[in-house]
Parts: structure tokens; sequence; C-alpha cells
């Protein structure tokens, strides 16, 4: 079976090239021709490790990744299949992954996914049941079972990260996420496209910080001027690219020739910058027609590769009073991140919810509360009978749904994000951190709306516990119990506090050393 691009990108002597393909509407026709004609040229190049393809990219629908990826595998180049959590429940997404294993597709991009877009009839549900941590996790466990029944191969999963945010909040949440992606099972990582060489800098150095030893390729796209347009609006999701770039897009392209001749070598360059910073690759998107332009990229690093450090000031793509976590913008020596000073302040009346929600649920919803043996007594007896637990379900809906909006999921996870609600705070429903499209703080779905972790962040950042965002892998929501009483189910020990055991054990115990542990270091 092809395992090349797992061998390629576990050897830190190899810099690993890959090539985003993006199938069409179609299953048959020009568009998938076109997509196996490149893969085809792709690997008779013989530089390119893999090709991945993307799963119905901003939720619309096309052609399913599992299909086109096992003819590209049938010919001989390897593929990494992207798996969202967008149009699948967890009974659909393990059947795919038994699928794909079937297949001998064992290269996956694990990701949650843009919001659903318009299909057959119009907008699809969204359904999000799984995030991107635990979807992990499932891969993991599936592995384990694939290999106890005698195939050595299981999954090779990866995940992507948004480095190119605006605000600290959502830096924070990226890179708290990222360790929780790891600690899940990831083995590699993809970022999300942007054009800020200091932004790439400092992942590189956050995962040195956080001693996060994970292979990580940098995406390069060939950017044109109607790419750069949709990119600017915000319409892909974690993809950055400023007015002052579109503009000089734009300008090269007024001239066609003149303008594929600088996307190519624009592209080259920040190849060439990305494997100076210490990336193990490079990820290339934007390829649309033919091969020959990868090959153009390609050919033109290998001439500039040593030039490196020349080309860092002409990739300062930076924001307006964008956050950066290291004051330096040396690409070798930088000292400690910076955390904590740059967050929006909290008003006192969130932060008297917050303080009051934290001593609330110390006392009265931790398994070591001195009163936890007693309240478990009690819950035992309300749950006897059907009119106290619609009494105590209904008490419960009042209260939290005026505090939080409560959605009366059962299985409450309001402690996980800063005590505000995942469900009804987040469009995505993730338990585990961030999406990567938020926009300058605010939500990708709704963009009125500031993003549940960055508002999980600004609380948590006043108190000294940012580290919580963090900390261990959340389990799934239990949906046997919805519209149920959460109070009660705690304490019956019956909601994923006390039955995400087997998940739990599958997350890597890691330390997280990205942000301060107390209030002292926020001076």
């Amino acid at each position: 079976m092809l395992r090349v691009f797992q061998k390629d990108i576990l050897d830190p002597k190899q810099f690993v090239v890959t090539l985003e393909l993006v199938p069409g509407r179609e299953s048959t026709g020009r568009s998938v021709d076109t997509v196996i004609g490149i893969a085809k040229d792709a690997f008779a190049d013989g530089r390119i490790s893999a090709v991945s393809i993307t799963d119905n990219p901003g939720g619309n629908p096309s052609l399913s990744p599992d299909a086109i990826g096992y003819r590209i595998f049938s010919i001989g180049m390897d593929v990494i299949v992207h798996f969202t959590c967008r149009d699948m429940n967890r009974v659909g997404m393990e059947s795919r992954a038994l699928q794909l294993a079937m297949m001998g597709m064992k290269n996956i991009l694990a990701l949650t996914g843009d919001y659903s877009g318009k299909g057959f009839g119009g907008q699809g549900a969204p359904v999000f049941d799984l995030d991107s941590v635990n979807l992990q996790i499932m891969l993991r466990m599936i592995g384990e079972r694939i290999n106890a029944a005698g195939d050595p191969d299981a999954f090779f999963t990866g995940c992507a990260v948004s480095p190119f945010k605006w605000t600290e909040g959502e830096c924070v949440a990226q890179y708290a996420k990222l360790n929780r992606k790891l600690a899940a099972g990831a083995q590699f990582v993809i970022t999300q496209l942007g054009y800020d060489a200091r932004k790439f800098q400092e992942l590189i150095h956050i995962q040195r910080h956080m001693d996060l030893k994970v292979p990580t390729m940098g995406s390069v796209y060939v950017l044109t001027p109607r790419a750069a347009q949709i990119m600017k609006q915000g319409k892909i999701p974690g993809v950055v690219v400023t007015d002052a770039l579109l503009k000089t897009v734009q300008k090269e392209w007024s001239n066609k020739n003149q303008g594929r001749t600088a996307a190519i070598e624009r592209s080259a360059r920040l190849g060439a910058v990305l494997q100076g910073l210490g990336y193990r690759g490079i990820h290339i998107g934007g390829i649309h027609r033919d091969f020959s332009t990868v090959g153009k990229i390609l050919d033109r690093m290998a001439q500039i590769k040593d030039d490196w450090r020349e080309f860092l000031p002409q990739f300062n793509d930076t924001q307006i009073r964008g956050f950066y976590a290291f004051r330096e913008s040396s690409a070798v020596s930088v000292s400690t991140p910076v955390f904590g000073h740059y967050h929006p302040p909290v008003t006192i009346m969130d932060r008297l919810l917050y303080f009051l929600m934290r001593r609330f649920h110390n006392i009265f919803f931790t398994f070591n509360s001195p009163l936890a043996p007693i309240f478990q007594i009690l819950c035992r007896k309300l749950d006897k009978s059907k009119t106290s637990q619609r009494f105590v379900n209904i008490v419960e809906h009042i209260i939290k749904h005026l505090l939080l909006g409560c959605l009366q999921c059962g299985d409450c996870a309001i402690q996980h994000v800063g005590f505000l609600c995942p469900e009804s705070g987040c469009p995505k429903h993730t338990r585990n951190g961030a999406c990567g499209g938020s926009r300058d703080g605010m939500c990708e779905v709704n963009p009125e709306r500031r993003c549940v972790w960055f508002r999980a962040h600004s609380r948590l950042v006043t108190d000294g516990n940012v580290t919580e965002l963090c900390h261990g892998c959340v389990p799934p929501r239990m949906w046997e119990l919805n519209n149920t009483s959460s109070w009660l189910n705690f304490h019956l020990h019956r909601d994923h506090q006390s039955n995400g055991g087997e998940i739990a054990k599958f997350c890597r115990q890691t330390q997280c050393r990205l942000m301060p542990h107390d209030k002292k270091n926020l001076s």
C-alpha cells in the first residue's frame, strides 16, 4: 500500500510538497478529468508527496473526496482525504472512516468544516455532531481496531490551524485548540492561508515554546484577482488577504501574462520563506487547470531557496492593530510570548456572572465538593418521580435560559467555555475550542455576534485561568440526555463528565505552556 506522504512528512530531512485539489459538482466530465489529469501529472513529476482532496468546500455540494480520491490513489498517487464534521453525525462519520480504511486511504485531514451552504432545495442542515478534536479521537480508536484486526497501518491524521488572527483572544484560542488536537492524536499540521511572514514565524516559535513537536506545512496559494477578492471579503473562513495585497494583485493582473508570472513568483518566494523558517513542507492550492504552474513554482523555489531572508519583507501583509505574540519579528531568536495584555475589557456584569457561576459550579457541580455526597442522595430521590424530574428541569431551564440561552441539552459543558454555552453560543456547537472562521473576534456564521470562544478567553484571562482552554479533550455531547436535567445527570453520573472515560483515555496528557497560569503574570 502507498504510504509516501507519511514516510516523507516524518523524515526531518525531507521538504514535503502536497497539492490541494478541489472536485467540482459533477460525477463525470471535464472537471473530473481535469482533477485526475493534474494528479497524474503530479505523480509523473515525482516531487509531490500527496494530493489532498477537499470535502464540500464552503459547505456546498461537490464530488465526494472518497470517490475521486480512490481513483487517484489507484494510479499510484498518495492521497490526503479532507474529513469534515459538518455533514454527518457520529454514526455516519464512523461508517465513512471504516469505508476509507477498507479503500486503503488512511491519510486524513480532520476538520470541523465550513458552515453549511446551499444544496438541493436550499441550505443544508448543519450537523457538527463532533468537532475536529473528537474526530481525531474517533479515528484513533478505529485505528486501534484496525491494528487488532491484523492491519498494521492505522489512520495517519492531521489537523489545520489558523495563525492569521487579528486579536489576542482568537490567537490564543487557535493555539490552545492546536494543543488539544495534537493531544487527541494529530500527527501533522497544515496552516490556513495568509501572507504575513511574521505570523508564520509566530506559529513555529509558539510550537517550540509549547514543546509541540509536530511536522507543520504552510499553505501557499496561486493568487488571482478573483480569488483574492473572495478571500478579502472573508468568504473563505480563516484566510486573510488585506486591502493592500488585493490592490497589488489586481494591478499585477492588468496584464494576464504578467499576472500569472507574478503569482508564480509570489508562491515560490513564500515557499522558500516557509522552508527557511523551518516548516516541514508546503501545501499548494489554487491549481485548477493543469499541473504546469506547480512545476514552475517548484523549479523557481529550487533556484531561490537560499535567498529566503531577502523575501521576508515582501510578506508583510500585516493587519492594522493586529496582535502578535512575540514583540520581535526575528526569524531566528525571540523571547517569551506575551499574552494577557491585549484582550478587550470585560463588563462589570460579565465579570460578576462569570464569578458567580464559577463559584456556584465549584460548590454544587464538582465531584470533590464536600457537599457532593448530599447532592447525590437528594438527586437520587428527585429522580425517582417523573413529577420531580420535570420540576427540576423547569427550574434549571428557566435559570439557565435567562443567563445562558440554554437549549436543554442535558449534558452541560459551560465549565469548558468560560461558563458560556457552546450549544446556544456557537453555531457549530464546538466544545473543544474555536473553529478557524472567526474574523476580528466575530462569529463566522453570525458576524454580528462575538465568537463564544473569544468571549471565553476574555473572561478567563481576567481570572488567570486561560490554560483551561487547553486542558484535556472534552467528550462530545450525549444526545440521549437531550431535554433532561443536566443537574440530575451530573450528580447521577450520567453525563459526559462521568461517561467520557474511554474518550479521555485516548487524549494524551499534555502540559500547556502557552498562557500565563496566574494573575501575577498578567501585570
